[in-house]
């Protein structure tokens, strides 16, 4: 392979690099096949001692970037949904009601690690190495998507590492704020904000904007005064531990918390306009197959639950926990990855439209797991099962539009309808209000609109409540019209869908739980600040 005219007088490496961004330029390259048999010619033509990443390629490109980015983007999973998803952790503190029977994690465990981490995750192993400052695992993070080509523009945080809720109020405020730095920080002279506040509002038009944030929490740790804090803090959606839905298990495994705080919980943050994520346990002392399909049954059956968000960790056995004690002693046996993906077979089958299944396992490396789910790829062998029996699943993440596109397919913008679902949930109405494309079933955006039961806060007396606006795609910036999904008008559509329906019911006002980088968009739209919401009236 000759050298390109443009490598003369550059490093080996640099000069392989710019030969593929060449090579994808001309279409040589079009495929990730074709992407890695050039990258063995090229490095084999210039004698490099290991293949260019394509990380090495994009910094090459120069003004090429955005001409070659589609296909040298790593990982577009991670912001296919449409926001850049950036995940930190507390620094590890004790559980304010003790260790539960199957928790690895802690700072009294074998481990030391944050609450029910055993500190080998990814994330816990970023938040390690970065001795668990906010500000340096957000920077760390931001410069690991950007390396890979992720645009960064719009970000959702996600604060893991246990029950900070239970944390001294300061720490919490602290933590939240020094990673908003880290975003209004990104690429830029630092601000040096001092308040809260003021690093919440530069963060309305940073570069990096905060659309979204994920507080993990206990449900009787997400009481009234709770929400209020997060609130304040630019929380919009919690996950809560519920593990499960009978007393009898949560009062085995010595939980601290009842199926009613669950429940209390959830009705508090949907009244309060924020999303709300289960994390759910199978396989748990005192369970089997049968008694856990009946609990996922009554997870979307029973009004009192119905999560927005799912994510299922079969329970697994690690050293160091009561659990490992009871399995060593022939107490207890956890599901087996067949198992377990039967299971979950079954689970996905019967889920919900308007609910997203987000995760399944946990992140702790098989090196750690002594008994229960080994494999890996225990999603995959769920869908292998449904694919097998002619079944599917209509979770939004299997139906995003993003997600299809990732499996080859195309969808038809005149195959784009409107559909509106509504069920009762919490004492309140829920209206799950969507665009899909209906030839290959693909969820381009959705609203959740609720009619609520019982809120306390004064900003939504006679409101009805924008609990979520999300459009799907692979991200596109802010302010640019793009060839995806986002940015099309789809998520104005929606807003005013969403208002329709709210005023036939009577309501006089429209109140949006808005992520603070997200403001300035529902401005636009005419709504203004409310508190902590964005909010206009409906009439007169």
């Amino acid at each position: 392979m000759s050298s390109c005219i443009r490598c003369i007088g550059m490093d080996s490496t640099m000069a392989a690099c710019r030969e593929l961004v060449d090579l994808i330029l001309s279409g040589d390259v079009s495929t990730q096949d074709e992407l890695n048999k050039a990258k063995k010619m090229v490095s084999a033509a210039y004698h490099l001692s290991k293949l260019p990443r394509n990380s090495d390629i994009l910094s090459a490109a120069g003004d090429d970037r955005d001409a070659v980015l589609d296909l040298l983007q790593k990982r577009p999973i991670r912001t296919i949904s449409g926001v850049a998803v950036i995940a930190v952790m507390t620094s590890p503190y004790r559980c304010p009601h003790g260790r539960c029977v199957p928790c690895p994690g802690g700072v009294d465990s074998i481990f030391n690690s944050p609450q029910s981490y055993t500190g080998a995750e990814p994330a816990a192993l970023r938040a390690i190495q970065e001795n668990y400052d906010p500000y340096r695992q957000v920077t760390a993070r931001l410069s690991q998507l950007k390396q890979i080509g992720h645009k960064l523009d719009k970000a959702e945080l996600i604060i893991m590492g246990g029950t900070i809720t239970a944390r001294p109020l300061d720490y919490q405020q602290w933590f939240v704020k020094r990673c908003l730095d880290a975003m209004n920080d990104f690429g830029r002279e630092p601000l040096h904000t001092k308040y809260l506040e003021d690093a919440q509002r530069a963060n309305e038009t940073a570069a990096v904007r905060n659309v979204a944030m994920t507080f993990e929490t206990r449900p009787d740790w997400c009481k009234e005064r709770h929400i209020d804090r997060m609130l304040d803090m630019g929380v919009t959606k919690v996950e809560l531990g519920v593990q499960s839905t009978y007393d009898f298990i949560l009062k085995r495994i010595e939980r601290g918390h009842t199926v009613a705080d669950s429940v209390e919980a959830n009705r508090a943050l949907r009244d309060s306009a924020i999303k709300v994520g289960f994390h759910m346990m199978p396989g748990l002392p005192g369970s089997n197959m049968e008694r856990d399909l009946r609990m996922f049954e009554a997870l979307f059956n029973d009004s009192r639950f119905c999560p927005d968000y799912l994510k299922i960790y079969p329970t697994l056995v690690t050293k160091g926990t009561r659990l490992y004690d009871m399995w060593e002693r022939g107490e207890y046996v956890p599901y087996s990855s067949e198992e377990a993906a039967r299971l979950l077979a079954d689970i996905k089958e019967r889920l919900p439209a308007w609910v997203r299944l987000q995760r399944i396992q946990r992140d702790i490396p098989a090196k750690h797991i002594v008994a229960g789910v080994l494999k890996s790829n225990v999603r995959q062998m769920a869908y292998d099962i449904m694919q097998a029996e002619g079944k599917r699943c209509r979770c939004i993440r299997c139906r995003e539009v993003g997600h299809k596109m990732l499996k080859g397919l195309r969808a038809d913008p005149d195959a784009v309808r409107l559909g509106v679902e509504k069920y009762e949930a919490c004492g309140g109405v829920e209206h799950f209000i969507f665009f899909e494309e209906f030839n290959i079933d693909a969820l381009i955006g959705f609203i959740r609109l609720r009619f609520p039961c019982r809120p306390h806060r004064p900003e939504l007396e006679d409101a009805a409540l924008i609990r979520e606006l999300h459009v799907y795609g692979r991200m596109v910036p802010i302010g640019e019209k793009g060839k995806d999904w986002q940015h099309r008008g789809y998520g104005a559509e929606l807003l005013e869908r969403a208002a329709s329906i709210a005023r036939e019911a009577g309501y006089g006002k429209l109140a949006v739980m808005s992520g603070v980088g997200a403001r300035p968009y529902y401005e636009r739209l005419g709504f203004g600040r409310d508190g902590p919401y964005m909010s206009r009236r409906l009439r007169p």
